[in-house]
């Protein structure tokens, strides 16, 4: 049963069959279209990045048993200016995000997933951050759109 919700897990935090690969979201996007913030969004693509890669960190912080302290406000988990300010800043972005992206993908399949020593157990953890990254790669596909930089060159679902 573990390895079947392993497996889950791992295609919720890709996106695999519910929309494109998480990692496919910001590829060939270019680092100034990633700081555009279109009338209406409430977010320039390198903001929703930076959360995203935020509490990636913090998850995996909390799997390592570590404990880290929730942000005081809301606020505090969208780090960072609402651009980069050059090409090598978007790269590390779209790095980190992606390395995050494979470091709880491997978790899914280590951690003993129903330990609930830290209160809560790895499952749920890794369901929580699934959901919320799935919410915010949707965020990331809708401005992709409103600047016309859409779909990535993975191509992605325009229906």
């Amino acid at each position: 049963m573990q390895k079947a919700i392993s497996r889950a897990l791992g295609r919720a935090l890709s996106g695999e069959g519910a929309h494109v690969e998480a990692q496919d979201v910001v590829a060939g996007l270019d680092w100034k279209s990633a700081g555009i913030a279109p009338p209406g969004a409430p977010h320039t693509v390198f903001q929703l990045v930076n959360h995203l890669i935020y509490w990636q960190d913090w998850v995996v912080r909390w799997l390592d048993g570590r404990d880290p302290p929730l942000p005081d406000a809301a606020s505090e988990s969208w780090p960072g200016r609402a651009a980069p300010r050059n090409a090598a800043e978007w790269r590390t972005a779209v790095r980190r995000f992606r390395r995050g992206l494979d470091v709880l993908t491997r978790r899914s399949g280590a951690a003993d997933l129903f330990d609930t020593g830290n209160g809560k157990s790895p499952l749920e953890m890794l369901q929580t951050i699934a959901s919320h990254n799935s919410y915010h790669i949707g965020q990331i596909a809708v401005v992709r759109r409103m600047i016309g930089k859409w779909p990535p060159p993975s191509g992605g679902l325009t229906w």
